[in-house]
């Protein structure tokens, strides 16, 4: 008997989704060009998602509590999620099977692992670096990150650039602070920029505040 892969899936690649994800993305950051962060925000029919294996760093978060199904161990399990639950899918990992019951509004952030790395502030060798799945927990901080992207880029994707850089740079830090296999000593910086160097930026911010100004 033929076994099945995982499907491999690339949240940039919407087109490739549509077999698992029906509908349209209803709101999403453009798929090139923001440095390694993806976000989508969707509203699915009750559906099937196959078992996966990611491209990115995915945490998926819940708009609305809802049921569903999931294959753990090869054995169909049935979960509950509240509103405030989040899941974490680790690059190049296999995520479960999951049949949901009812429609469902869910958002996306995806980090591709090079972001990952610049988040640790390269003081970590990318072979260490590994995020533990995580198929439901209780995760406030990425739960707002996820809202709070949401409602800037309801008000503007065309200079929301640098606002969600920044969180996606916050996200990053925190999987690998709390969700990482191992412990990493990721550096800290304080006292901020040198005077020159804060008056250089501010001033190439001045002057180029019509441009989608990315943070690096």
């Amino acid at each position: 008997m033929q076994i099945e892969k995982p499907l491999i899936i690339n949240a940039t690649e919407s087109e490739k989704l549509k077999p698992i994800l029906p509908k349209p993305v209803i709101l999403s950051t453009p798929v090139t060009g923001w440095n390694g962060f993806y976000f989508a925000y969707h509203r699915q029919l009750n559906h099937k998602i196959p078992e996966t294996c990611p491209s990115q760093h995915i945490s998926a978060i819940c708009i609305e509590g809802f049921q569903a199904n999931m294959k753990i161990n090869k054995q169909w399990q049935h979960k509950s999620y509240s509103p405030s639950d989040v899941a974490i899918f680790p690059a190049d990992q296999i995520s479960p099977a999951v049949e949901f019951e009812q429609e469902l509004g869910f958002i996306i952030l995806c980090l591709e692992p090079a972001f990952l790395h610049r988040a640790a502030y390269e003081s970590v060798d990318a072979d260490n670096i590994e995020i533990i799945q995580q198929l439901q927990t209780h995760d406030p901080l990425i739960q707002q990150i996820g809202l709070a992207l949401k409602r800037e880029l309801e008000i503007s994707i065309v200079d929301s650039r640098l606002y969600a850089e920044s969180a996606a740079n916050m996200l990053g830090v925190h999987l690998l602070k709390r969700y990482s296999a191992r412990k990493l000593n990721i550096r800290e910086y304080t006292g901020g920029l040198p005077k020159h160097k804060l008056k250089e930026a501010i001033a190439y911010i001045n002057e180029n505040l019509e441009e989608n100004l990315s943070l690096a």
